[in-house]
């Protein structure tokens, strides 16, 4: 009788369904619009400057001078600061440093953390909750700088490369991450590797890590970021101007204004203009994540939220 009754109702039109609420009704046009103004501003936002880097380090020192400083609209493209850059000087060498403490730096990283998440993710681990209570009370309590310092300088790091890995080698939280991701994969298929006579080491290289293959990716981009970004433990550890990073050149270059090796005589000759040099510098910092991050921007979802969401 009630089927009836509604249906009559839905029939004449007096039945109305319960309201929705306004996040998930379709969005109109004024609202798409508001959007996509949003997002056009704040991508302007972000590629202008980056537009005006790019430009000045390709002009002419004539045209800079006729610009008054930065360049917006490309003129004179020359090629002239990135090949003085790249002739063998200074900027070489740092940048082979950079390249190199990057990648060293974000296998030996990524090795500690799967290992150590690995082992948390699994409840039978020795001691596996203390050491987790022990890694998570470093994330809220530090001994600060001058006790890391001085272990450095007692473990004989300083003006060593090692001095640019071991600091800052460990994150817990890309360590919690890995965990929470790990936690997630059935213990039905580690059990059934186990019992066909798979060790911890096969499976965690032939049946875990391929499954968290989008994590994995993540937290390596966030390690490799780190590294290729670091300047403070160069400035801290290293002496030697040999040994100095990209990064901390450009500090150089930018902040305090002093020409990188073989190039100082070029830029007073007027050969070439210390703007555009700064803002080549500016670009080769930059490149490498420019060019990295769309190759991840696809795992960097599913890596960050699978591990985070339990169920």
């Amino acid at each position: 009788m009630t089927a009836v009754i509604d249906e009559s109702a839905r029939s004449s039109g007096r039945w109305a369904a319960p309201p929705r609420p306004v996040w998930e009704e379709p969005p109109s046009r004024a609202g798409l619009a508001g959007k996509a103004l949003v997002l056009g501003l704040a991508c302007l936002g972000i590629l202008f400057p980056l537009w005006i880097v790019v430009v000045t380090s390709l002009s002419s020192r004539r045209t800079i001078d006729e610009a008054g400083g930065l360049v917006m609209i490309p003129r004179d493209i020359t090629f002239v600061a990135y090949q003085e850059l790249l002739s063998g000087g200074q900027v070489t060498r740092a940048a082979v440093i950079s390249v190199v403490v990057t990648a060293v730096g974000t296998l030996f990283s990524m090795a500690v953390s799967v290992l150590c998440a690995y082992g948390l993710s699994r409840s039978g681990s020795l001691g596996h909750r203390w050491i987790l209570m022990l890694l998570l009370a470093t994330m809220f309590f530090s001994a600060g700088l001058i006790p890391t310092y001085l272990l450095v300088q007692s473990l004989g790091l300083t003006d060593s490369y090692l001095a640019l890995v071991l600091p800052s080698a460990v994150s817990v939280f890309n360590i919690l991450v890995l965990r929470g991701f790990f936690m997630n994969i059935s213990q039905e298929l580690i059990d059934s590797a186990r019992i066909d006579g798979a060790g911890d080491i096969r499976i965690l290289w032939q049946i875990v890590m391929p499954l968290s293959r989008a994590v994995i990716a993540v937290i390596t981009l966030f390690y490799a970021v780190g590294y290729w970004s670091a300047w403070f433990n160069a400035s801290l550890y290293l002496n030697d101007q040999d040994m100095l990073p990209l990064q901390n050149v450009m500090i150089q270059l930018v902040q305090k204004q002093e020409a990188p090796v073989g190039l100082g005589q070029a830029i007073k000759t007027g050969q070439l203009s210390g703007l555009a040099v700064q803002m080549a510098v500016m670009v080769m910092a930059l490149l490498p994540v420019a060019v990295l991050s769309p190759f991840v921007q696809k795992h960097f979802k599913k890596g960050m939220l699978t591990g985070a969401v339990k169920g």
